[in-house]
Formats: structure tokens, sequence, C-alpha cells
């Protein structure tokens, strides 16, 4: 069960960078564009903050499942999941305030903002683990 979940976690990354990436095109083109903030803007938030928070939830029965003999277990510990779970937070917090307001701009500025620090924090995280654990690679499924 732990190394289906490991891989699962593994692969589902890719989706959720895909999907963090994709809404802060959208974003982006829509503040620096001034275009009105869309139903197809919320769908991709909102598929981004469940894609998101389901990563979190495997992470953390993998965090609890997980052997204590693996490399680098500091990081696995610590800095992995606290960076992982300020970026949920993050997208979390960008997504509810582009829920507030009338102001399409603003709308766009707070996906753009803190989604774009939520995936500075995840590339940052899954760099600094190719780093603890050279078996691993940024683009290969471990």
């Amino acid at each position: 069960m732990y190394q289906i979940l490991k891989s699962a976690h593994s692969g589902w990354r890719y989706l959720v960078l895909i999907l963090l990436v994709l809404a802060i095109i959208q974003a982006l083109s829509g503040w620096l564009g001034k275009k009105p903030y869309t139903e197809g803007n919320r769908k991709v938030n909102l598929f981004t903050l469940i894609f998101v928070h389901t990563q979190i939830l495997i992470g953390l029965v993998l965090y609890f499942l997980s052997p204590l003999v693996e490399a680098g277990i500091r990081y696995w510990k610590m800095e992995h999941i606290g960076m992982m779970i300020f970026a949920a937070i993050l997208v979390t917090v960008g997504n509810a305030r582009s829920k507030k307001g009338d102001d399409p701009a603003a709308k766009h500025k707070a996906v753009a903002l803190y989604f774009g620090l939520a995936l500075i924090v995840i590339i940052a995280s899954i760099i600094q683990m190719t780093m603890v654990d050279p078996t691993r690679s940024f683009f290969g499924i471990s």
C-alpha cells in the first residue's frame, strides 16, 4: 500500500504543476490584459485547489505510513511537509480571495500572486528533494 501511494503522490505532482501553471498563466493574462474573470477562470482555480488538496491528503497519509529508514528523514518529516502545507495554504487563500469583490483585476491578481508563490514553494521543495536523495529526480517518478 505504501509503495502505491508513494507512486501516486509522485505522479500526481505533475497534474498539480500543470494546473498551477495554467491557472497562473490565465490569471496573469486576465490581470495584465484587463480581461473579465470568467466561469472558466473560476473552474481552473477550483480544480487546482482540489488537486493540491488531494496531493496534500496523499502526502499526509504517506507521512504517517512512512518507514523511518528513508534517506534524509529530517527533510521528509520537517521541511517537505511544512513547505507543502504552506503551498496548499497559499493556494487556498488565493482561491478564496479570487471569490471576493467585484473587481476582475483584483481577482486575477490574487490568483497570480498566491498561486505563483505556491508554485515557487513547490518547485523549491522538489529541487530540495533531489538534493537530499540523489536517487530521485525532478522529472522522474520515484
